[in-house]
Parts: structure tokens; sequence; C-alpha cells
């Protein structure tokens, strides 16, 4: 199967999500919430972050409907747990992608304040970008425990692919 652009980009998602997040659920819960210097001062509420906005646009691209009410459910509290509800996401974004986008689709996102239509690729292209940003900075938050952050950008390139990266760019949803 040939991949578009968006769907070899939903697979570098979550292998970079997976990669993190396996490595963030290795700390101890108090580490995993613990006071962090960033944007969203912890581990906890950084990935959790990224998460709940994930599914906030995921509403927005499938028109499921639940709008800004996502951001009223509790997320995971745990990295484990979280670790499972991300997988999830990202299968459907990957799921999404695979089945195509056209290019004048849009896509009519429920902001704070009122809905705006954009192109399903301006939006899939920021989804992308606000994900690479926050773990950025979840990365940063992990030099700072006994655990290694571990490589996030070994994906595109053949020669670069690590053999877990080879397994999501490979996996069928």
């Amino acid at each position: 199967m040939t991949l578009s652009l968006f769907s070899r980009m939903a697979r570098n998602n979550a292998y970079a999500n997976d990669t993190l997040i396996t490595a963030v659920a290795t700390l101890p819960q108090p580490d995993y919430i613990a006071p962090r210097t960033g944007f969203f001062p912890s581990l906890h509420l950084t990935l959790t972050h990224i998460y709940m906005v994930d599914l906030f646009y995921l509403d927005a691209l499938t028109r499921s409907g639940q709008g800004r009410t996502i951001f009223e459910q509790p997320p995971p509290a745990t990295a484990a747990a979280l670790h499972v509800a991300q997988a999830e996401a990202d299968i459907r974004l990957i799921t999404f992608c695979d089945a195509g986008i056209a290019p004048d689709a849009t896509t009519t996102v429920g902001w704070r304040g009122g809905p705006a239509t954009e192109t399903t690729e301006a939006i899939l292209l920021h989804l992308f970008q606000h994900q690479i940003h926050h773990r950025g900075q979840a990365h940063a938050m992990l030099s700072g425990t006994n655990v290694a952050p571990p490589p996030l950008d070994e994906f595109f390139p053949v020669f670069d692919r690590a053999p877990r990266a080879q397994a999501h760019w490979d996996a069928n949803p």
C-alpha cells in the first residue's frame, strides 16, 4: 500500500507518542506528576494535554459532535493508562488519514470563540505540529529524571528507521 504524506505523518506521530510514553511510564507515579519546568508544569499535564487536544481534533475531523465537552472528561491518571488511551487515539488518526483527504476538504473546529472552518490539511498539519511541540517539552522534562529521553526522530528515512519505528510503519489499524 502506498501511503499518503498524512498517513506517514500519522504513523510517525504514533511512533513518537509510543516511544516517549513508554519511557515516561517507567517512572514512579510521584515522578510522573512531579512539578517540572514547562508550559504545562509536569509530565502528566503535558502528555495529557497532547492526548486531550488529539481527542478534540479527532472529534472535529470525524464530526463526532462532542466538541469542547471533551475537555470536561478526566484525563488518564497514570502514564500506563495514558499509553493505552493515546495509542487508541493514534490508531483513530491513522485510520482517518488512511481513508484519504481530498485537497479541498474542510473541517469545522469548535473554538472557544466560536466555530471556524479550515482546510482539513491545515488542521492535520497543525495537529502534528502541536504534538511535536509538546512532545519536545515532555522530552526535555524527562531529561530531569533518571530515565533517559529516547530518540524521537528515527522514522521517515529508511536508513535511520529503528526497528520499533518499522513496526509502526508496517502496522495497519
